[in-house]
């Protein structure tokens, strides 16, 4: 309890003064019993009679005023002034609080700052983030038969499920007749695991209560299922209200905004673009592409359309509106802005992915590849910044995994002197996740014989040579990742060129052999990857073959002389002491 002034203290005049001091002394008296209450109420009139600094309702120039204050009831006079105490209140009851230690303790006040009014779609994800966490939480706890802890959390669990369902009720359209059915299933789940674990706290047989763990976890299941079936049922609903409104609108004002929320949905994960894209949300967004109205919206429109595409619903979608053929046209239209062609471009990456095997079947990508080979090639050349030169070449990349004659589409169109001349960029090559998308080309391009002279002419040995020796600037994940994937693409290029004489000899002479042994012997050049290993034992091999002479013969016996197996052993067991 905050004591109140002392001898010498100005009373404050805020609710810290002697106003809160006094309630709350009051409230104290009355919770201390009956036989107290006449004890609090005095204090409450004491209360009200006594005003900041010393004064008193004697003092004040206004008799109306003050007669008008004697006449109201002191408990009716403690409510209104309750209302300018609340946030003391909440510190009060804040700062009695004990910080828990248990990490069970944390998440009780999940959803501080709820949606807006009117805004369902946030509503939904926030609650039904809530709500998944919850159960995770619950299972976990269920795993390790913490049953207070599982029945106070079903409760909680209860209390969101039914708020998310109210308060989505309350700003939605009218609900269809399976949602209803689906909240009444969900709800009464909810019942029931709240009650069968009210059961359990009052078991203490370990048999007894070994069988009603199956029956929580049967009943949590199934509390799952519903729950899932709910949300996706919202949230298609309103996926369908903004497909409809992109599809029917002709105000930009309208269409960028709505385009903006169905960017939004897409960057919650694959489900949410499943469902984006089984609503027609593919088509809605292509219409908006085909529109010159609509100009100034493409590359958000294109940008929600690549994310959209990282699921095979959506690929399959854009197939059927003769998406590629649109896409082929952004791209060879030199009246689009360079972001528009960028953001196309960033599209046909995402289509063209490697690791996406649904791509692999987008027979209509094959009729345009050569118009859309062509043009990223003129996008990476003209590129006005490093993001843009990524965006294409990242999808000139992918291309040449997805079919070979894009490879000599590319030695056609001198592909190797542009991609070689932007090295030398900063402006447009200045981070390793570019230069990986460089060499992915290289290393898919050397398969061909005619690319050896091409590289050989261009300097071509040199700066592969220099990706050997990429380096992180800074110690994130992603970057370190993207430099392994640079050191052994650069690798695996130098031994496919390196079946060509030439080629291999201009390796030697630029010290590729050392650095290839460095690389081999030194996990931490590596940042002990298997892969780039790997790359660079074969490397020194097909070097080997060419110039033995430039090895030394511990080298040669370790690293060239026994099977790639034993001499990959070798080295991936290697301690920093032996460097």
């Amino acid at each position: 309890m905050r004591r109140p002034p002392g001898n010498g203290e100005a009373a404050s005049e805020g609710p810290d003064g002697w106003g809160l001091w006094g309630v709350q002394e009051a409230r104290r008296l009355c919770c201390a019993g009956p036989d107290n209450c006449e004890q609090a109420l005095l204090q409450i009139g004491i209360n009200m009679m006594a005003l900041p600094g010393g004064r008193h309702l004697d003092s004040l120039p206004l008799p109306g005023q003050r007669l008008h204050l004697m006449q109201v009831d002191s408990v009716q006079r403690w409510m209104e002034d309750l209302k300018l105490m609340t946030e003391c209140e909440c510190m009060c009851v804040l700062q009695a609080k004990p910080i828990s230690l248990d990490e069970d303790a944390q998440g009780d006040l999940i959803l501080a700052g709820g949606p807006g009014p009117g805004d369902p779609l946030q509503l939904l994800l926030k609650r039904g983030w809530v709500i998944s966490t919850e159960l995770r939480r619950i299972g976990q706890k269920l795993a390790q038969d913490r049953w207070a802890r599982v029945h106070s959390m079903s409760v909680r669990l209860t209390c969101h499920a039914r708020s998310m369902v109210s308060e989505y009720s309350a700003v939605s359209r009218n609900s269809s007749q399976e949602m209803g059915q689906i909240e009444k299933l969900l709800m009464e789940k909810c019942s029931e695991l709240s009650a069968v674990t009210e059961r359990c706290l009052q078991v203490e047989n370990e048999h007894v209560l070994k069988s009603m763990k199956a029956c929580v976890s049967e009943t949590l299941s199934t509390l799952g299922q519903h729950f899932s079936q709910l949300l996706e049922l919202a949230l298609t609903r309103e996926v369908q209200a903004l497909v409809r409104k992109i599809d029917t609108s002709d105000s930009i004002y309208t269409t960028e905004a709505t385009t903006g929320n169905l960017f939004s949905l897409t960057q919650e994960g694959a489900p949410l673009c499943r469902i984006i894209a089984k609503e027609g949300g593919v088509v809605a967004l292509f219409k908006v592409c085909r529109q010159d109205s609509f100009r100034c919206l493409y590359p958000q429109a294109l940008r929600t359309l690549a994310s959209i595409c990282c699921v095979e619903e959506g690929v399959h979608q854009l197939e059927k509106v003769d998406g590629v053929l649109c896409l082929a046209d952004i791209l060879t239209d030199d009246s689009h802005s360079e972001a528009t062609r960028a953001e196309a471009a960033a599209v046909v990456a995402q289509v063209t992915s490697p690791h996406l095997p649904f791509t692999q079947h987008l027979s209509s990508f094959l009729e345009s590849m050569e118009e859309i080979v062509t043009a990223l090639l003129k996008l990476c050349q003209e590129a006005s910044s490093g993001e843009v030169f990524l965006l294409a070449s990242a999808a000139l990349a992918n291309i040449t995994f997805f079919d070979t004659m894009a490879c000599e589409m590319l030695l056609q169109l001198n592909a190797i002197r542009v991609l070689l001349e932007a090295c030398s960029d900063k402006q447009r090559v200045d981070t390793p996740y570019t230069r990986d998308q460089i060499v992915t080309i290289l290393a898919n391009m050397s398969v061909l014989e005619q690319c050896a002279s091409d590289i050989i002419q261009e300097n071509g040995v040199q700066l592969i040579m220099g990706m050997l020796s990429e380096k992180p600037r800074s110690g994130s994940p992603a970057e370190v990742a993207a430099c392994e994937r640079v050191q052994q693409k650069a690798a695996v290029t130098l031994a496919r060129l390196s079946r060509d004489p030439d080629v291999a000899r201009e390796a030697v002479r630029l010290s590729c052999m050392s650095r290839l042994i460095e690389l081999c012997r030194s996990p931490s050049e590596r940042n002990s990857s298997d892969a780039v290993l790997v790359a660079c034992l074969a490397a020194l091999r097909r070097l080997a073959g060419v110039c033995p002479e430039g090895l030394e013969d511990s080298d040669f016996q370790q690293l060239v002389q026994p099977r790639l197996v034993d001499s990959f052993l070798l080295c991936s067991n290697m301690e920093e002491s032996f460097v």
